[in-house]
């Protein structure tokens, strides 16, 4: 059932639709001819033909179409799944690095107490020199005027010694 524009009938498409892909081409009719010819020449084609050739080309390639959104699909959900866990991966080490820090603190403030320590130990030390230098300067004063006294006590002795050794003139009687 061949026109005379040799195409195929809906009985030859299917035939050919049964033996598969074909790698070889036929020429088709009007190639030998030239380009003008080739454009006034009018292709009709079969609707059903067209309906029944799409069907085929979309269930050759639809299968591994939906396999591979398939698989574009599981590979964003790891991709997801990566970046969640990268992103507590990261969150990780800032806490870890946060931890760092805190210890340095941590050990920084135990030498600052050590050093407030130390310095505490050494103004209690002062604290009892200077009391101890206190009495000792009180004791001090105090043997001062103790030998002032006692001092002026035996000038006073002496003076009055002196006077009763001055011969005093007798009385007349």
């Amino acid at each position: 059932m061949r026109s005379a524009s040799t195409r195929p009938s809906h009985m030859e498409v299917e035939e050919m639709e049964d033996e598969g892909p074909s790698l070889q081409r036929e020429p088709a009719h009007g190639e030998d001819l030239p380009p003008a010819q080739q454009e006034a020449e009018s292709v009709y084609v079969d609707k059903k033909a067209v309906d029944k050739l799409t069907e085929g080309l979309l269930s050759h390639y639809l299968p591994d179409l939906h396999n591979s959104k398939r698989v574009l699909q599981e590979l964003t959900q790891n991709q997801l799944i990566l970046l969640d866990t990268l992103d507590q991966e990261v969150t990780k080490f800032r806490d870890c690095n946060a931890l760092l820090d805190l210890n340095s603190l941590f050990t920084e403030a135990k030498v600052y107490h050590n050093k407030l320590v130390n310095i505490r130990k050494e103004m209690i030390m002062l604290h009892e020199k200077t009391t101890k230098l206190k009495k000792r300067s009180l004791k001090v004063q105090q043997q001062k005027q103790k030998e002032a006294l006692e001092k002026e006590q035996q000038r006073e002795k002496e003076l009055e010694r002196e006077r009763q050794l001055i011969a005093k003139p007798a009385k007349r009687t």
